[in-house]
C-alpha cells in the first residue's frame, strides 16, 4: 500500500457501528480473491471489526500475465523475474476490548516471517476509518508499495510467506470464533 505507515493507537471512533454495518451491507463476496472468502466470511462474524479490503497476492511472470491468477509459481529455471501484486488485508477494528484482543493478536501474525509481513496502518484508510489496520506481506524495501519485481526465488519465499500468513489469521479467526460461541453459550445459561 503506497500509504503503508506504523502503528497508530485506538482512538473513540463514534461512526462504528454505522460504518460496520454499511461495509457489510456492500460487502460483494464474488469480488474477493478466491482464497480469502473464508477469512473474509469469519471476519464478518466478529462484532469487533470490519475488512475494509483485500487481496491474496498475485504473481505475474512471462508465463502468467493474469494479473488477478492465484496460482502458485511454477517449478521453472526459465522464470527470471517476478512481479509481485501485493497480499494484505485491512480491517477496521471497534475500540473495544475485543477490539484490542484482536488487534494483539493480528499484531503476532508478523513473526511468520518479520523481514516480509508488516502491520501498520494506511493513511487513506485511517482518514474515512479510525483504528484501521493492514497486515501486508511484501519484502521490507517495499512496504511502502503496491507491486515490486522481484527474482524468482525471491518470489517463492514470498509465496510460501503469504501461504503461512494466511493460514495463521485463519487460525486467529477460529479462535476468535471459538471464544465468541463459548460467550453466547455461557450467557444463555
Amino acid at each position: 500500500m503506497e500509504t503503508f505507515t506504523g502503528l497508530k493507537d485506538f482512538v473513540n471512533n463514534p461512526h462504528y457501528r454505522e460504518q460496520r454495518k454499511k461495509s457489510l451491507r456492500s460487502l460483494d463476496m464474488s469480488t474477493i480473491d478466491a482464497p480469502l472468502i473464508e477469512i473474509i466470511e469469519g471476519f464478518t462474524k466478529l462484532s469487533y471489526c470490519f475488512t475494509l479490503q483485500s487481496c491474496y497476492g498475485h504473481f505475474v511472470h512471462k508465463n502468467q500475465k493474469d494479473e488477478k491468477n492465484t496460482e502458485s509459481l511454477p517449478v521453472s529455471e526459465k522464470i527470471t523475474n517476478v512481479e509481485y501484486r501485493i497480499a494484505y488485508i485491512a480491517l477496521c477494528l471497534e475500540d473495544s476490548d475485543a477490539g484490542r484482543q484482536l488487534f494483539n493478536e493480528l499484531s503476532r501474525v508478523t513473526v511468520v516471517d518479520p523481514d516480509t509481513i508488516q502491520y501498520g496502518c494506511a493513511e487513506w484508510f485511517w482518514k474515512d476509518y479510525l483504528n484501521s489496520y493492514a497486515l501486508q506481506v511484501e519484502p521490507e524495501r517495499y512496504k511502502t508499495k503496491d507491486r515490486c519485481s522481484v527474482s524468482y526465488q525471491e518470489a517463492l519465499h514470498i509465496e510460501k510467506t503469504r501461504n503461512e500468513f494466511f493460514a495463521e489469521i485463519k487460525r486467529v479467526i477460529t479462535k476468535r470464533l471459538k471464544k465468541s460461541d463459548r460467550s453466547s453459550r455461557t450467557s444463555l445459561s
